[in-house]
C-alpha cells in the first residue's frame, strides 16, 4: 500500500528564496527526505536524487504529488532486504523489471558477472560497456536505476537467466563548475556556510561560527585529492554521515581490509580502492587492531604521496584517506592521562610516521550528539550536485592561496606546511569555489588549518619524540610583519604545572629515559610515623625505582648534615609519581626525590614552577641528564618557569631552544645538597 505524506509546509525564508532562484532544481527541502528516509533504508543521495527530480518545486500541491511518485518508485522499484525472492519472482513473471539497487561486477574466469545487493542474485548477465564506463563496479558498486531482462536459455537450461539491459548510475548528467562558481557569487559567506549546512541536514542558527567550520572540515575529502583526516570524539556525532551518505564517490570500510583490496592486484590486474574512489574512509578505527601490518605500511607511502609500489611497477591514485573512531573519555581526561590518538588501534597509533602523515585531527568532542531540533526543514542543495562540485573542484588547486597574504613560523616544518596548504585549499574550494576570499577569510581559514595540523603534532610531541617539539604554529602578515600564535583549546586549558607551590614534599621532576623517551613527573613524598622505612606506590619502578632507591640510601647517610636526623629516624616516606605525560618514560629522578624528602621532612615547599634534572650515587656523586634540550623544551610547554640543571650539563646548555632558555631560568648545582637549597629557597 501506497503511504501517504501529510506535510505543513515549513516557513520559507531569505536564505530558501534565494537558494530556489539561484539554483532552480537543484535543491530539495531537507524535511522531505527525512520524511521518506523513515520508510527507505536506501542512501540520503539516492532518495535527493528521486525528490530532486519529482518534487523540484516551490508549490505546496506539486511537492505533494512529487512524494507520491518517489514513494512509489520506492514501492514498486526499491528492494526490501527480505524481498530478493520476490523481486526475482517479478522478473521472471513480467519478463523485465527497474529496480533501484547496488550493483557491483565481479570478473569470473573471462565474464564479467553482476550481483544486486538487494536483489539477492550473484550472477547477473551485464555488457561490458557499463563496465568500462562505470570502474567503480568493480569496487565496491554503484547504486543505479537497473532494467533487468529474464531470458531462459535452452542450453543452459535455464541457468543464470538474469540481464542487465540498461544501468543509469544515480548521479548529476551533467554539471556545469564555471556556473556553480557565477552563482556563489550571489551570496556573501555566512550565507553561503548556511545554505553548505543546510545542504548537509543541519540547521545553522543555533550554531557558532567554530562547530559551523568543523561541520564543514568534513566535505574536504571530497574536495581536495590526497587529503588525510582524523576525526576522534563521542559516539552519535555524525562522523561518518558525510562519506556514508553524502556522495556516491565515497567508500565507507568497517573493518580491517587487506592491500590488494586498498591498493589492487599485483600486475594491477585490478585496480585497488585508492584508485577508484575519492574517498576511502575506514569507520570504527578501534576494530582495524587486527589489520595486517602491511596495510598501514602501504598506506603510509600513499598517505605521503599519493603513489605505492605493487608489484614491479609504481602505482598512484587520488583517493583521500579519512578515519573515525570514538573516544571512551573526557578529552581533559585524555588530555591528562595520554594524548588524544589513544582510541586508535596499536597498528596505526605506535606508528609515529603514520600519524604524521595526517592533515588535519578534526575536534569530534566539540561537535554535539545529533538531535532532532539540529536538522534543517529549510532548503539545501541536492547532496549528489554538491557532491558533483566537490568532486569536479578536486581537479582544481588552492594551495597557494594562504601564502599570498601570510608566512609560517620557524616551527613549521615542509610537511605541516604541506598540510596547512591543503587544509586552506579544501577550505577554499568549498566556501570560496571562484577563488575570491579576502585576507580576513583566509585568515579565519588559515586559523582553522594550523590548529587541525598542531593538534597532530603536540600529540606526537607527547608520545616522546623530541623530533616533533616545535609546535608553536604560527601566521605572519606579510603587510605588517605581525606574528600571530595558533593554539589548540583543549592543550591551552590544562595546568599542567601548577602556577602556585605545591604542598610540602611536592615537586616537578623530567628525565629523558634510555630510549630517548622525555618523561614529566610530579614526584609527591608524605610522611607518616615509623622507622625511617620507605614505601613506593604503584608505577615506580625499572630505572626509576633504581634511582629513587640510590637517593634514598644517601639521605640516610647524610642525613645528619643535612639537620633531619631525628625527623628522618622516626617517619616512613611514602613516594607517588605521578607521570603528567603519559609517556611513560622510565626515567632517574633521584636528586628530585631527594629533595622532595627534604621538602617534606622541613615542611617547607618548593618554589612555584621549580622542575628538577638530574639523579645521583650512592656517594651523591651528580649524574647528569642524558640530553638537556628536551626535557627543558617539555617543561616550558607544560608551565615550568625554572630548572634546577646539573652542573655537568651547562656544556650542553647552548642547544637549548632560544625560546626555552627565555622562559625557562636556569639553576645550576654540583652536589644534592646545594640542590636542596636553592630549590627550597634556603640562602
Amino acid at each position: 500500500m501506497t503511504q501517504r505524506f501529510e506535510t505543513t509546509a515549513p516557513t520559507r525564508d531569505a536564505l530558501d528564496d534565494m537558494a530556489n532562484r539561484t539554483f532552480a532544481g537543484k535543491v530539495v527541502r531537507k524535511d522531505l527526505v527525512r520524511k521518506v528516509k523513515v520508510g527507505a533504508n536506501v542512501p540520503v543521495f539516492v532518495l535527493e536524487f528521486l525528490l530532486g527530480k519529482y518534487c523540484a518545486s516551490s508549490e505546496e500541491m506539486a511537492i505533494q504529488m512529487g512524494l507520491r511518485v518517489v514513494n512509489d518508485i520506492l514501492a514498486n522499484n526499491y528492494i526490501r532486504d527480505d524481498e530478493s525472492q520476490k523481486a526475482q519472482s517479478k522478473v521472471k513473471e513480467n519478463g523485465r523489471h527497474s529496480f533501484i539497487d547496488k550493483v557491483k561486477v565481479r570478473l569470473v574466469d573471462s565474464d564479467y558477472w553482476a550481483e544486486g545487493a538487494k536483489f539477492g542474485h550473484r550472477f547477473i548477465h551485464v555488457p561490458s560497456e557499463y563496465v568500462r564506463a562505470y570502474d567503480r563496479l568493480l569496487t565496491g558498486g554503484i547504486w543505479a536505476q537497473v532494467d533487468l531482462k529474464y531470458e531462459f536459455d535452452e542450453e543452459t537450461r535455464g541457468k543464470n537467466p538474469f540481464r542487465i539491459e540498461k544501468l543509469n548510475p544515480i548521479q548529476i548528467a551533467a554539471f556545469d563548475l564555471e556556473e556553480y562558481r557565477v552563482a556563489r557569487r550571489e551570496f556573501n559567506t555566512d550565507e553561503w556556510i548556511d545554505l553548505l549546512l543546510r545542504s548537509m541536514g543541519y540547521e545553522p542558527g543555533p550554531m557558532d561560527r567554530r562547530l559551523k567550520l568543523h561541520l564543514l572540515v568534513r566535505l574536504i575529502p571530497l574536495a581536495e585529492r590526497n587529503y588525510n583526516l582524523v576525526e576522534l570524539g563521542p559516539r552519535g556525532t555524525g562522523k561518518s554521515y558525510v562519506v556514508q551518505e553524502f556522495s556516491p564517490y565515497s567508500s565507507l570500510l568497517t573493518g580491517p581490509t587487506t592491500v590488494a583490496n586498498l591498493f589492487g592486484h599485483m600486475g594491477g590486474r585490478q585496480k585497488g580502492m585508492v584508485q577508484i574512489w575519492d574517498v576511502v574512509a575506514f569507520d570504527e578505527v578501534a576494530d582495524l587492531e587486527k589489520m595486517p601490518k602491511e596495510v598501514v605500511t602501504t598506506m603510509k607511502t600513499f598517505c605521503e604521496s599519493g603513489t605505492f609500489q605493487r608489484g614491479p611497477e609504481a602505482a598512484s591514485g587520488d583517493a583521500s584517506i579519512a578515519m573515525f573512531g570514538n573516544t571512551n573519555q573526557p578529552v581533559d581526561v585524555m588530555v591528562r592521562t595520554g594524548h588524544l590518538f589513544e582510541p586508535m588501534p596499536a597498528v596505526i597509533r605506535d606508528d609515529m610516521a603514520f600519524i604524521d602523515r595526517m592533515h588535519f585531527y578534526l575536534p569530534g568532542w566539540e561537535v554535539p550528539k545529533m538531535r532532532t531540533d539540529m536538522f534543517t526543514d529549510h532548503y539545501g542543495f541536492v547532496v549528489d550536485y554538491l557532491a558533483e562540485a566537490l568532486r569536479d573542484l578536486r581537479k582544481h588547486n588552492f594551495t597557494e592561496t594562504a601564502e599570498r597574504y601570510f608566512s609560517y613560523g620557524s616551527h613549521l616544518n615542509a610537511r605541516d606546511r604541506k598540510a596547512v596548504n591543503k587544509t586552506v585549499s579544501g577550505l577554499m574550494k568549498i566556501l570560496h569555489p571562484h577563488g575570491e576570499a579576502s585576507r580576513e577569510d583566509v585568515a579565519e581559514l588559515l586559523n582553522l588549518a594550523l590548529e587541525g595540523r598542531r593538534r597532530v603534532k603536540e600529540q606526537l610531541k607527547k608520545m616522546g619524540s623530541f623530533e616533533y617539539h616545535q609546535v608553536a604554529f604560527s601566521r605572519i602578515d606579510r603587510e605588517t610583519g605581525e606574528e600571530h600564535v595558533v593554539g589548540v583549546p583543549e592543550q591551552a586549558a590544562r595546568q599542567v604545572v601548577s602556577p602556585d607551590p605545591l604542598a610540602p614534599g611536592g615537586l616537578y621532576a623530567s628525565g629523558v629515559a634510555a630510549d630517548g623517551a622525555v618523561g614529566l613527573y610530579r614526584v609527591e613524598v608524605s610522611t607518616a610515623a615509623g622507622s625511617g622505612r620507605l614505601r613506593l606506590a604503584g608505577g615506580v619502578a625499572g630505572a626509576m625505582k633504581e634511582s629513587v632507591t640510590r637517593a634514598f640510601s644517601h639521605l640516610a647517610a647524610t642525613k645528619g648534615e643535612m639537620g633531619v636526623a631525628k625527623e628522618a629516624s622516626a617517619l616512613d616516606f611514602h613516594l607517588e609519581v605521578v607521570d603528567l605525560t603519559g609517556n611513560r618514560a622510565d626515567a632517574e629522578i633521584g636528586v628530585a626525590f631527594y629533595v622532595a624528602c627534604l621538602s617534606a621532612l622541613r615542611r617547607a615547599p618548593v618554589a612555584a614552577g621549580t622542575l628538577i634534572l638530574g639523579d645521583l650515587s650512592v656517594q651523591g656523586n651528580i649524574k647528569p641528564v642524558r640530553s638537556l634540550a628536551e626535557p627543558l623544551q617539555v617543561a616550558m610547554d607544560n608551565g615550568c618557569r625554572r630548572a634546577l640543571i646539573p652542573l655537568e650539563n651547562k656544556r650542553s646548555y647552548l642547544e637549548v631552544s632560544g625560546e626555552a632558555a627565555e622562559q625557562v631560568d636556569p639553576i645550576f648545582y654540583g652536589d644534592p645538597r646545594t640542590a636542596a637549597l636553592k630549590a627550597l629557597g634556603v640562602p
